[in-house]
């Protein structure tokens, strides 16, 4: 059995979003469900959900573990994954870390683009490492079977968590820094940290991580997986679309701005008030994600990588990953 597995996305959900999923076979999704949310703030997000598990039960289930993604294909629906883009729902508690994937969460990003307690974040201006806290947070956080998450960090410290921690890490959701030089994107010698510790990394649809960014061509897109994957080994990728379908560009400033800053950051790709770029034609919504297949086969990956791309890697990693270190 092979999986259709999106390891990020932030959309404004709906009835129709979770349909697309669907429509597009997507078996699993890692949706981000706190920013800067507070403990609090983000147990009320945990209750929408549940009202959109009622709701909508024959399109969506709550995945916990990679054997969720088995029933929810065998049924016919998506499984979701819970994720946190920053550390802001432990506070500055490392107990909350227990709670919090007892909850259902699965991904903790250390940090989101600024300093936090645990890491740096890829827009600071130096990067000292893991701090003191970061360390014991990811000791608990290897534990307890939550995902250490260094998609929005800078290099030092997504280096130094790869290597400090006894499981693997991820980058949910970025392309590689040769290929498009934004901020967000990864150096060779930070992925090559990641990989090398057994981790995954996601490609990004987001227009800001591609080359020529909404012009960017499927081709394009394709042949720089070909060039990564050359690197460091086809089994350490996946995809994760960073799709945020639907969002009001008044969601931006939320990501990007929080409650630290009484000032508007414009963030990467734009002079102005920030919103979301277009996407990609050939990347659209859920439905896309067979254009990505056929974007490979026309590479030359065989069926096996191809699975593996497009969800197996990511199951995997998942199996091994979401369950509590044994006692």
């Amino acid at each position: 059995m092979t999986y259709r597995i999106d390891c990020l996305q932030y959309a404004n959900w709906s009835e129709k979003i979770f349909r697309q999923m669907r429509e597009g076979g997507v078996d699993a999704v890692h949706v981000t469900i706190a920013y800067h949310e507070t403990f609090r703030e983000t147990v009320a997000n945990f209750e929408a959900w549940n009202r959109w598990f009622e709701h909508y039960p024959d399109l969506i289930m709550k995945g916990q573990y990679a054997s969720d993604i088995e029933i929810a294909k065998d049924q016919g629906r998506t499984a979701i994954f819970f994720g946190f883009q920053n550390p802001s729902p432990m506070e500055d508690d490392i107990g909350l870390i227990e709670i919090l994937h007892t909850l259902g969460a699965r991904f903790m990003q250390l940090s989101y683009n600024n300093q936090s307690l645990l890491a740096t974040g890829c827009y600071e201006a130096e990067d000292p490492g893991l701090t003191r806290m970061g360390r014991q947070v990811i000791k608990e956080m290897n534990r307890v079977g939550l995902v250490i998450d260094m998609s929005h960090s800078a290099d030092r410290s997504t280096i130094e968590a790869a290597d400090v921690s006894d499981r693997p890490i991820t980058i949910t959701h970025a392309n590689p820094h040769f290929w498009q030089p934004a901020l967000r994107n990864k150096r060779d010698e930070v992925i090559s940290a990641v990989t090398q510790n057994g981790g995954m990394m996601g490609f990004s649809l987001y227009p800001h991580h591609l080359k020529d960014k909404s012009s960017c061509r499927l081709e394009s897109f394709c042949e720089m997986i070909a060039d990564t994957v050359a690197k460091f080994g086809v089994e350490h990728f996946g995809i994760g679309s960073d799709l945020c379908q639907d969002q009001p560009d008044s969601v931006v400033e939320w990501m990007r701005v929080g409650r630290w800053t009484k000032e508007i950051d414009y963030g990467e790709g734009s002079a102005s008030a920030p919103g979301f770029p277009p996407m990609p034609d050939w990347f659209q919504d859920n439905r896309d994600f067979g254009n990505i297949e056929k974007g490979l086969q026309a590479k030359g990956f065989s069926d096996a990588e191809i699975a593996g791309l497009m969800g197996d890697n990511w199951y995997r990693f998942f199996q091994s990953n979401f369950t509590p270190h044994a006692v």
